[in-house]
């Protein structure tokens, strides 16, 4: 039952964006989810307290949580002590599905976190790679943009920080053997690369927003479905679970204000 259908206030744009991030990681059995956002750790949450109850998740440090709290509040129950050489092992053999931010993203999905312009001479210093290669070529990692615009989803990225499927390919069956990239969420849609030549489709639209809408705000041309579904709606229960359980401050909105 949705919650519409019983006189529940409307989900906004930020509550479909976390239904998005937590259908991620549906059914994702016992692996540990690296959510980096906040819209990303409310639905890592949200997963781990509906259809994902074996997910593993840590406070952001070196904790394992045994319980749910909200965002921005220590856990009551600590259930292992995950340092960082062992969060290293888990990424290395692939047990692990990272949510990751992005600066610039390309239709095969290489992704820019580390600066703007020429690399010899950048216009704009970033990150850095980071751990966006390991990333990338050990373990599903999928990534949240919160403003989807044609300044992040470019024709060819700057610098090539997140391996896409066009340069696992290249690099040949080491790159590709646990490279997946499964889910690109924003604040317009979710997005995936199931296509013949692994290029970006457009999967689902937020309500409101029209499929117009997104092509004028992304810098390549997408797969565009013959019929686009809208994002799934949070039942009752998730809205519930988001608004007075995991993110009762509404750290959310701010980072995908209505």
């Amino acid at each position: 039952m949705s919650a519409t259908e019983t006189g529940t206030p409307t989900a906004t744009r930020a509550d479909y964006c976390v239904v998005a991030c937590a259908e991620a990681w549906r059914n994702a059995g016992e692996v540990l989810a690296s959510p980096m956002g906040t819209v990303p750790a409310i639905g890592a949450r949200l997963a781990r307290l509906t259809f994902s109850p074996d997910l593993l998740l840590t406070d952001g440090e070196a904790l394992l949580m045994g319980d749910v709290p909200a965002v921005g509040v220590a856990p009551g129950i600590v259930e292992g002590w995950l340092p960082f050489r062992q969060h290293l092992a888990l990424t290395a053999t692939g047990r692990r599905h990272v949510m990751m931010g992005a600066s610039q993203l390309d239709r095969y999905g290489n992704q820019n976190i580390s600066c703007i312009g020429d690399w010899a001479r950048p216009v704009r210093q970033l990150l850095g790679v980071r751990g966006a290669p390991g990333n990338t070529l050990n373990n599903r990692t999928s990534y949240w943009v919160p403003r989807h615009s044609a300044r992040v989803f470019v024709e060819r990225v700057d610098m090539v920080s997140g391996v896409g499927y066009d340069r696992a390919a290249a690099a040949g069956p080491s790159a590709t053997r646990y490279h997946r990239i499964p889910d690109i969420i924003s604040n317009l849609g979710v997005f995936d690369f199931e296509t013949p030549d692994r290029t970006m489709r457009l999967r689902s639209l937020h309500p409101g927003v029209t499929v117009e809408q997104v092509c004028r705000a992304t810098g390549f041309a997408l797969t565009i479905p013959d019929e686009v579904p809208l994002t799934r709606e949070p039942t009752e229960a998730e809205l519930r679970l988001i608004r007075e359980v995991i993110d009762p401050k509404g750290q959310r909105e701010r980072e995908v204000p209505a």
